[in-house]
């Protein structure tokens, strides 16, 4: 049958149709314009991410013990301190899913990456957020002299945790439109951002600038006055306790800016481009992209360094430790070690 002139007329209204189907839409922006696959590079990123996910397991379940074993005399610096653990733990449980991807791709499948994105969500802002709760304590604790955990009983610090993790995981639930994707041009599979419509665009730029006020700007700001309060009080008095903690705080700070700001600034400025305030250039693209995996592995490692700022110097959590390790015969329990142990109890708990 030879097509008539009405037949044509009748594609040419189904293809118009069809170009303007918009179930499923990809911005181009979320994409680099080339995928960026570098197989040594990828074998870098798994080895990191290994390693940072054995070091923060350790670190933080030796944090853990040691905050039991001493559970009768925890501060409320101590109980921030075992549920930044716990999340920093429950991060670092997620990094070998993203060392399998970085070689192989997502081969997990669509329910994993969802949950595995959502707990590695969940663990972000929570940790920042207890990061925060624990300059406020050093503040209240230093400053003013106020013992919560006496003062208030255990309930205001179970309450302010149980707060910080429902904060938390209400702020992670925009990640659950990540899912499983193939794009076009590699042959790997991702766990990325899906988008339904344009719209969805509109969603995650919203999302994206509340993460960062939410989840960095205002715990950072509050970690900054709290801290610059502090150290500003401790000029003020001698000894050398006092001086110690001063050390212990800058260190604090000046670790969290190394590691979460630069991949914070990054994220600010892909969100920008997303939204369209930054004109989208293909090598412009590339190098967020790869300013993005490089920050982001700096911000990892912030999990593993926390038992060691947040604990192996404080004197308190040091001794603690050494006399569980002689309770159980790893060391030699010395009379000096004793005392050491005994003494650090009635001294300012938690980082000093």
């Amino acid at each position: 049958k030879i097509m008539e002139f009405d037949d044509l007329e009748k594609w040419q209204k189904y293809f118009d149709n069809y170009s303007d189907y918009e179930e499923f839409y990809l911005d181009p922006v979320t994409f680099a314009c080339t995928p960026i696959v570098n197989e040594s590079i990828n074998v870098v990123i798994a080895v990191v991410y290994s390693l940072v996910c054995f070091l923060a397991v350790t670190g933080n379940m030796v944090v853990m013990v040691v905050i039991f074993y001493n559970r009768r005399i925890m501060s409320s610096t101590d109980i921030y301190l075992l549920h930044l653990a716990v999340a920093d733990l429950l991060f670092a449980v997620t990094l070998p899913f993203w060392a399998v991807d970085a070689i192989s791709g997502w081969v997990f499948g669509d329910a994993m990456c969802k949950i595995i994105s959502l707990l590695q969500e969940v663990n972000f802002y929570s940790g920042i957020l207890f990061l925060a709760c624990i300059s406020v304590d050093r503040y209240l604790s230093i400053v003013y002299s106020t013992k919560i955990h006496q003062q208030k009983g255990p309930f205001l610090i179970k309450v302010i945790c149980a707060a910080v993790w429902v904060l938390a995981i209400l702020l992670s639930l925009p990640i659950l439109y990540k899912g499983e994707y193939t794009p076009a041009g590699i042959d790997r599979t991702m766990c990325y951002e899906i988008l339904d419509g344009k719209s969805a665009e509109t969603w995650k730029i919203t999302t994206r600038f509340l993460r960062h006020i939410i989840g960095f700007l205002i715990p950072l700001a509050v970690m900054i006055f709290c801290y610059s309060v502090t150290i500003w009080r401790l000029c003020q008095t001698r000894g050398f306790q006092k001086q110690k903690a001063m050390k212990v705080i800058i260190a604090v700070v000046l670790a969290f800016l190394i590691c979460w700001l630069p991949h914070n600034i990054t994220v600010f400025i892909d969100t920008l481009m997303r939204s369209k305030y930054i004109d989208y250039i293909c090598d412009r693209r590339k190098h967020i992209d790869r300013a993005l995996i490089g920050t982001q592995i700096l911000g990892f490692l912030h999990s593993c360094i926390n038992p060691i700022l947040y604990a192996f110097i404080g004197v308190k959590f040091r001794n603690n430790l050494l006399k569980l390790l002689a309770m159980i015969g790893i060391i030699k329990q010395s009379e000096e070690i004793h005392q050491k142990a005994s003494t650090s109890l009635s001294s300012v708990s938690g980082l000093t």
